[in-house]
């Protein structure tokens, strides 16, 4: 793990050098994991070309030293971290221009480099960190793939549960339950389950809807392992499927299995996402998939890259992202299916293996 983070830490060093900076200051929490392993929710993390050091708060006085080693000094900061940001600067010669990450700073944190830090010259950076983040070493994929099974383990154990009468945020519980049991850490966002007509929102809450025969019942959910998720979506029925519902299903399910297939290292984001909705619009339903393909996932269950319509930038060796293609169709209902797929350099591997075949629960 150290021998990582060093490299990481030396892979910003060279952005910054790059870039003419003298220092970074990072404030994304994900990014200050990936960096140090440092895992609290309260933190700052300051880069300069010869030295790393994180600052946190009491609370974290025991846990920051077991999880951050040697990888960087440490501050235990008593009242506001932002005044130990300015001593640790102080305190660091050649020093003067320290770049900032413009996506995850605050405007009043960005006013408190203005008016405290008005002695250093503070430039925007985006995506110094996030870069590196996109390409999985071989422990992230483990941890990745411990999360597949997890959520994996807990959506075998749920799905006989599913009975007509039971609400949505009851199968919601459930589900959360069976992730716990299987070892999940945390929910990487909240567990989406959607039934009947309501399966048409792509983003559905679990609602007070109680399930009823003949109803999709469309569950997108995820586990974390050692900080790391997955993102799995299967849509079900219960009861016996109509035609018209196993249709649409077989189609999303082709989409899903065409895309994850033809998927390669150095592939435009826009054209994987085409060959999914390619296929779905010549089957007459290119106006009901209206979000994006995928999206890559690791620390955060969204981050780079992304398989969308617009994306001209290509797939790296080692990326890991979702497949989820879908038709909504308002008042009748919807079809999505999910799998986390890892891009390397020998094909495409799709880490999640539930069947894709339509249950129809009785």
């Amino acid at each position: 793990m150290a021998d990582r983070r060093g490299e990481r830490q030396g892979a910003v060093r060279d952005a910054l050098a790059k870039a003419d900076l003298d220092a970074l200051l990072i404030s994304s929490l994900p990014n200050i994991r990936y960096l140090t392993g440092f895992s609290g929710s309260n933190a700052l993390l300051v880069i300069t070309a010869r030295h790393s050091a994180l600052l946190t708060d009491v609370r974290y006085a025991t846990q920051v030293w077991d999880e951050v080693g040697a990888s960087a000094s440490v501050r235990i900061e008593r009242s506001s971290l932002w005044d130990g940001l300015w001593a640790q600067l102080n305190g660091v010669t050649g020093v003067d221009r320290v770049g900032f990450e413009s996506a995850h700073l605050v405007h009043q944190d960005f006013a408190r480099l203005l008016e405290q830090g008005a002695r250093w010259s503070w430039r925007p950076t985006a995506d110094i960190v996030e870069r590196l983040r996109m390409v999985k070493d071989a422990g992230e994929l483990a941890r990745i793939n411990r999360a597949v099974v997890i959520a994996e383990r807990a959506l075998h154990a749920t799905l006989p549960q599913l009975r007509v009468g039971l609400s949505e945020t009851a199968v919601a519980g459930i589900l959360e339950q069976q992730l716990r049991d299987a070892g999940s850490e945390a929910f990487p966002f909240p567990t989406i389950v959607a039934s009947g007509p309501r399966t048409a929102l792509p983003h559905a809450r679990a609602g007070q809807r109680l399930l009823a025969t003949g109803d999709f019942v469309l569950i997108d959910f995820g586990a974390v392992a050692d900080g790391y998720c997955s993102d799995i979506t299967r849509t079900v029925v219960l009861g016996k499927a109509t035609a018209e519902q196993r249709d649409v299903y077989d189609i999303v399910r082709e989409a899903n299995a065409r895309a994850s297939g033809a998927l390669r290292v150095g592939m435009a984001g826009m054209a994987a996402d085409a060959v999914a909705r390619d296929y779905i619009d010549a089957h007459g339903f290119g106006e009901a998939f209206g979000h994006s393909l995928g999206h890559g996932i690791g620390l955060e269950v969204h981050e780079a890259p992304r398989l969308a319509r617009t994306v001209e930038a290509p797939l790296a060796a080692g990326t890991v992202v979702t497949i989820e293609p879908g038709i909504y169709r308002a008042g009748w209902g919807g079809v999505r299916i999910e799998d986390d797929v890892l891009v390397s350099s020998a094909g495409p591997r799709v880490l999640t293996g539930f069947p894709r075949d339509l249950h129809e629960l009785s």
